[in-house]
């Protein structure tokens, strides 16, 4: 079994990649920074490749890569303008980015691994977040990449029955992210604690396409 992970340098992607290669996943690994994707791969025995999904290149290299692949995991992401700006002054040039590393890139991987997704009956995880579906002040930009990316795995379940399309909710988790976004992440659950376990449950229950959050799915 084959699966591409981006953004899997640390975090819920690295323990994802974790889990996956003590099942014995062959594994492609995606993040910008290469130094600290190189050394995560080294200890899986997985395949790095680093850069931005928002690079038609990179995207285009991942796919080289993951021939054959039964999981595409659309982890990436950026939280956009730092500190989270409200709506009135959002500054367009980081939102554009953000829908780009956010939506249009891991639409872009869907695209290009669906054939093979399809003849394999494989699999997609798309990482939402509540922020999809709550007004948190501040988190407009952010919220509303991953909305656009909820609704289009929405329509990808309805248009492609052969393949499972979950878009997953993993709640708040130790991360950079969280930290970055000035939030207590050392209040939070380390991803391997509640997120890569509804991860994992997914992948080997084959449950239906939809969105789910990860609390659901390990209460």
């Amino acid at each position: 079994m084959k699966a591409l992970i981006t953004g899997a340098s640390r975090g819920l992607g690295l323990a994802l990649a974790r889990a996956l290669a003590q099942d014995g996943w062959d594994l492609v690994l995606d993040a910008r920074g290469a130094p600290e994707l190189d050394r995560a791969a080294a200890g899986l025995g997985a395949t790095a490749i680093a850069g931005d999904i928002a690079d038609p290149a990179h995207r285009a290299a991942l796919l080289a890569a993951s021939d054959g692949i039964d999981l595409l995991v659309n982890n990436a992401s950026t939280l956009g303008a730092t500190p989270l700006p409200a709506l009135a002054g959002y500054p367009l040039d980081d939102l554009e980015h953000a829908f780009l590393v956010n939506t249009l890139g891991p639409l872009a991987l869907v695209q290009g691994a669906l054939p093979a997704l399809r003849e394999r009956r494989g699999a997609i995880i798309n990482i939402s977040s509540d922020a999809a579906l709550e007004p948190y002040a501040g988190w407009g930009g952010y919220g509303a990449t991953k909305a656009a990316l909820d609704q289009i795995s929405n329509v990808l379940a309805a248009e492609e029955p052969a393949v499972s399309v979950w878009w997953v909710d993993p709640g708040e988790m130790r991360t950079h992210m969280l930290a970055a976004a000035g939030e207590d992440a050392a209040a939070a659950p380390r991803p391997e604690e509640v997120a890569v376990p509804a991860l994992l449950k997914l992948i080997t229950e084959r449950s239906p396409s939809g969105r789910y959050t990860a609390s659901g799915l390990t209460a």
